[in-house]
């Protein structure tokens, strides 16, 4: 049986997530699934690049980032030959079957991800990638561009990591018509939230946050609302059809709730979260990210700390509700095997 040869463009946590799964399951893959991985390349802008057509040894891969992961270029030690091919020669020059994107989001152009994903495509490989830019700003044309080629675009851990929300909806759901998807979908604010609820005050409870690596040192992507408006737009155009962008979706962070009405609000039957929602109204799609105060009756009022969580309203089933990790470095690269196996199987 062939390997499934994978080029891994990033190598940050979630890269390393993977490459660790795909070492510690091997054998279950083979014997469950007769699915093997061979990573012939990876590329990232610090680490630098290492190629060999025959698979990489990922233990040392992994140990070289671990312990020269201060130092620029480690990936350049891995052999005599020097590997100084930048991301999109890697994508080009590797052979890939599969490209696995998993550089930064940038979320205002979708940059480089998406250069990354248009040349994926024209070398004649599958994208997997759990970056939201690709995703909430390109999807109409990169899902037609890898239909005409005959290949595959998944992204199921843009939305909830590994907690498999995309490929519920479009797979084991499919015929259903969808009215409104609505989530929890952002840990950090979920847990800020959580700790406002016991009468914290919002910065003591934020810089918990950022103590337990929960939240960044500049929270903006979190607290204001545009990391849930990334997901939002995602969920609107793959789930329910929609051709929306980042600027059709109405947002509000967190940041403007008055605390002492957050910790108040289980004593008059309801609960603070930050919601984004997509619904079908008068014809439309309509999108929104905003704080909420949900009655306790909810699924969702009962989601607590980093956990995240999604009810799809649709006509055949009604709602169904999913509660999972919305992030962490083995959740997210569990999300990459999903697809990666997908891919196998539809092969």
């Amino acid at each position: 049986m062939a390997s499934q040869k994978l080029a891994l463009i990033g190598f940050g946590t979630v890269g390393r997530g993977l490459v660790e799964i795909l070492r510690e399951k091997r054998e279950l893959l083979l014997e469950e699934f007769g699915f093997g991985a061979r990573v012939v390349a990876v590329s990232d802008v610090y680490h630098g690049s290492c190629f060999d057509a025959d698979g990489l040894d990922l233990g040392r891969v992994l140990e070289l980032v671990a312990s020269r992961g201060a130092e620029p270029g480690a990936l350049s030690a891995y052999s005599d030959q020097v590997c100084d091919w930048d991301s999109l020669e890697t994508i080009r020059n590797s052979g890939a079957d599969t490209v696995v994107e998993v550089t930064v989001t940038n979320i205002e152009t979708g940059e480089p991800a998406v250069s990354h994903c248009r040349a994926a495509f024209e070398a004649g490989a599958h994208v997997v990638t759990t970056n939201k830019g690709p995703v909430a700003l390109a999807w109409s044309e990169l899902k037609d561009v890898a239909k005409s080629r005959g290949l595959q675009f998944r992204f199921e851990g843009t939305v909830m990591s590994g907690t498999p929300v995309l490929s519920t909806a479009t797979e084991a759901l499919a015929g259903c018509e969808f009215v409104r998807v609505r989530g929890i979908l952002n840990g950090t604010t979920n847990y800020i939230l959580s700790e406002m609820e016991q009468g914290r005050p919002y910065d003591e409870a934020l810089a918990t946050a950022q103590e337990l690596g929960y939240a960044e040192a500049d929270p903006t992507a979190d607290v204001e609302g545009f990391d849930v408006l990334a997901k939002v737009v995602i969920l609107a155009n793959v789930v329910l059809g929609a051709e929306i962008g980042v600027t059709d979706v109405s947002r509000e962070g967190i940041t403007g709730l008055d605390a002492a009405a957050v910790a108040a609000a289980p004593g008059l039957g309801q609960r603070w979260k930050l919601i984004g929602q997509v619904e079908r109204r008068d014809g439309k799609v309509v999108a929104s990210v905003a704080p909420v105060a949900l009655p306790l009756s909810d699924p969702l009022a009962s989601v607590g700390g980093v956990t995240n969580a999604v009810t799809m309203e649709t006509d055949l089933v009604g709602p169904v509700t999913i509660v999972g990790a919305g992030a962490g470095k083995e959740a997210t690269g569990q999300s990459l095997l999903s697809d990666l196996v997908a891919i196998h199987r539809a092969g």
